[in-house]
């Protein structure tokens, strides 16, 4: 009985160091996986690259603000007067200050929506009160268009 139990192990040791080897979960170990699609080496890279600088990658010295981007930078509290405002901003100052500007008009139109939402249901009710609904105008409507018809066919004798 050793003779099939030792094979059987023997088996298994070997099936162990080369397939399962692969499925195991790396014990100690760790294997680094190259996923650049670049075929350059590191050493390159290392050359080429720059240090980055926390915030935006660019940072240009300024730029001079038009007059719509000074009016967004005062409505923004960015700037107290327009004389405040630096002939050169840098792009990042007035890229926030659009944003916000952008963030504010979002919320006004939100609440011109609930507004008018709230114009629509008061004017419903009080429509409702007078017994007026596009069912009865339209019924009336038609009941002109068919006094019209009935008028102008007797006009054409």
């Amino acid at each position: 009985m050793s003779g099939p139990l030792a094979a059987a192990g023997k088996v298994v040791q070997i099936l162990d160091k080369n397939l399962f080897s692969v499925l195991r979960v790396t014990k100690g170990s760790c294997y680094t996986l190259n996923r650049r699609l670049c075929s350059k080496t590191q050493e390159t890279n290392v050359q080429t690259s720059k240090p980055e600088a926390s915030g935006a990658s660019f940072k240009i010295p300024g730029h001079k603000p038009t007059e719509r981007e000074k009016r967004m930078l005062l409505w923004t509290g960015r700037y107290k007067k327009a004389e405040d405002i630096p002939e050169n901003v840098s792009f990042e100052t007035i890229d926030s200050a659009k944003n916000k500007i952008r963030v504010q008009m979002s919320y006004l139109m939100i609440g011109l929506t609930i507004v008018g939402c709230v114009i629509m249901v008061i004017s419903g009710k009080q429509a409702v009160g007078r017994h007026e609904s596009l069912t009865s105008q339209n019924m009336e409507r038609k009941a002109r268009w068919r006094e019209e018809a009935a008028q102008s066919a007797s006009a054409k004798p």
